[in-house]
Formats: C-alpha cells, sequence, structure tokens
C-alpha cells in the first residue's frame, strides 16, 4: 500500500463520521429540551394559597382583644348583666372601619398568589389585591368609596413569612404577619390593628385551617 493511498480519505469512513456527528448533534439537542426548566418543571403553588377557615379554640377572641385596647388607652368597658357578652359587638360602625372588621371577625379567608400579586378574599365579597414586588402604593380592590378616599395595602416577603402593612382610609394602620405551621395545614395570622380613633393598638392571634380545595 502506497502512501497516497493512506492519505486518501474513504468514502465509507467519511460518511460514518457524518452519520455519527448527526447523531450526536440530536442526542445533544434533546438533553438541552429535558434539563429547561421553563419546559420541564412544573409550576409550583405556594402553600399558603388555599381557603382558611378560623380555628376559634387556637385563636384570640376579637371582642376580649378590643376591649383590651380600649382598657390600654385609659377607657371603659360596658359590662352587662350575668356576664352575657353578644359575640361580634364591636364589630360594625363607619365605614371607613370595615378592614379591620374583615380581618378581625370573617371565618373564612381564601388566598390566592400569582407572584408578584396577592388576592385575599372575605366574607360578603371583600376583597384586597397587593403586591410583593416593592411597589410603594397599592389600590385594592375595595379601593373607590363616595368620599374619594381609598385603602392601600402593602406587602413583602421575611424568608418564608408575609408580612403585610395597610393603610385604611380612617388615617389608621395595620400590621399583619402571615405564616404556616403544622406542616402547612394550619394559618397563623398576627395583627396589630390601629384605628385612627383608637389610642391603643388591637392586638391579636388568629389561627386557621386550611380547607381541602
Amino acid at each position: 500500500m502506497s502512501l497516497q493511498d493512506v492519505n486518501r480519505p474513504r468514502p465509507f469512513c467519511i460518511l460514518t463520521a457524518m452519520v455519527l456527528l448527526v447523531s450526536l448533534q440530536g442526542f445533544t439537542s434533546m438533553q438541552s429540551v429535558a434539563q429547561s426548566p421553563t419546559e420541564t418543571v412544573a409550576e409550583v403553588t405556594h402553600p399558603i394559597v388555599g381557603t382558611w377557615v378560623i380555628n376559634e379554640e387556637l385563636s384570640d377572641d376579637p371582642d376580649e382583644q378590643v376591649e383590651a385596647a380600649i382598657l390600654a388607652a385609659g377607657g371603659r368597658v360596658e359590662r352587662r348583666w350575668f356576664g352575657r357578652e353578644e359575640k361580634g359587638r364591636y364589630r360594625g360602625g363607619p365605614e371607613e372601619h370595615e378592614l379591620y372588621d374583615r380581618i378581625s371577625y370573617d371565618e373564612v379567608l381564601r388566598i390566592d398568589y400569582d407572584e408578584p400579586e396577592f388576592w385575599f378574599g372575605y366574607e360578603d365579597g371583600y376583597q384586597r389585591v397587593f403586591h410583593t414586588d416593592g411597589r410603594t402604593q397599592v389600590v385594592g380592590a375595595n379601593d373607590h368609596y363616595s368620599n374619594g378616599a381609598r385603602d392601600f395595602s402593602f406587602a413583602a416577603w421575611e424568608g418564608e413569612t408575609l408580612l403585610v402593612e395597610a393603610r385604611p382610609r380612617d388615617g389608621g394602620f395595620t400590621l399583619e404577619t402571615y405564616s404556616l405551621e403544622a406542616d402547612n395545614t394550619r394559618l397563623k395570622v398576627e395583627l396589630e390593628i390601629k384605628p385612627g380613633n383608637f389610642g391603643a393598638p388591637i392586638i391579636m392571634t388568629r389561627i386557621y385551617d386550611r380547607q381541602p380545595d
């Protein structure tokens, strides 16, 4: 065999190499698709999303916490005969206090989250919308009223805890902390509520149980 014969490319070898190259490129492309997180990883719903119902045994009594705030501010609390107290006796009042009533007394809370937007649904169709992306002012779904005033809510994550601050239209504020417990089957809500006409904040904790979808 001459040196010219050795150096001459053989058609069969070239063809085989081309087939192997195409196969390798196809395999690499398949690997890229399989490893693409946007196409292969399912969207994960945050565990805070769901329907939550109040656990009254584990939660503070809203009326008692309101009375504690009244007394702390130097006010007086009227007592009824024989200790009979009507449940929810401090609920109601002016329209601008509705947000306080909803987070303190409503028994059902529905939470949806489409990052960065949160939607909180309460009884009677009351709802709040706010964001966690650093927006300084977010108008809630219940935003416009006859007097032109508005409710605002703000939110941020601190680890796995959701922090919410609201500025209701009466000039007061709320500080709300939402955290999951018991393997995500319970929602703990810690509230500091300061209506504009209160001399001291209302402090309470509310515990909710997750409901099946």
